[in-house]
């Protein structure tokens, strides 16, 4: 028999720092039974390997990639079955073209895709500080149905290391998703 999978969620990495976050919201979705598919822009992956030493393909957990200049692949369609997409981290460019509508690669239409068939759509932002620019493109793709998670972690749990830290906000990414992570701790 086979089992039904509710979760199906599409990566877009883009080349925004904070790698540390992907991985680890990765990892946490290793303890999950949800299927994630990936697409990485160019930037992407040279901050990917920047910061993590790794190419898009070691990441965990990720089972099918998609080119990011791949405007006819699944997740450029309405009719594809993917119930979330996270950005994560978003480049404020890839928030503007979000925000403008502008499918300029697969992350952007895919992001558009989402908004359009009111599915959940969260962008890990990553920038500071914040210019009116970047504030007004916040609140049009918020007002088009996105949710707005910039990579912060929170620290009631006193985390002494960097991925203790991402770790907590990893832990915010899957509430945002609806994913329940087994031994996940709150506050």
């Amino acid at each position: 028999m086979q089992r039904h999978n509710p979760h199906k969620i599409l990566i877009g990495i883009t080349g925004a720092s904070g790698m540390l976050f992907l991985r680890s919201f990765l990892q946490c979705l290793a303890e999950t039974e949800v299927t994630v598919h990936g697409v990485c822009s160019s930037s992407g992956e040279n901050v990917l390997k920047m910061e993590q030493g790794l190419t898009p393909q070691q990441l965990p957990l990720v089972s099918k990639w998609y080119d990011v200049d791949d405007l006819a692949a699944s997740p450029a369609s309405g009719s594809s079955d993917y119930t979330s997409m996270v950005v994560l981290p978003c480049t404020m460019g890839s928030l503007a073209s979000i925000a403008g509508g502008m499918s300029i690669n697969l992350i952007h239409r895919a992001a558009d895709v989402m908004l359009k068939e009111r599915k959940r759509l969260v962008l890990a932002v990553r920038e500071t500080p914040l210019n009116r620019t970047h504030l007004l493109n916040m609140l049009a793709v918020h007002d088009a149905g996105a949710t707005l998670c910039p990579t912060m972690p929170s620290y009631y749990l006193k985390p002494t290391t960097l991925e203790e830290a991402a770790k907590t906000y990893a832990w915010r990414l899957a509430d945002q998703l609806g994913i329940d992570i087994p031994n996940r701790r709150r506050w």
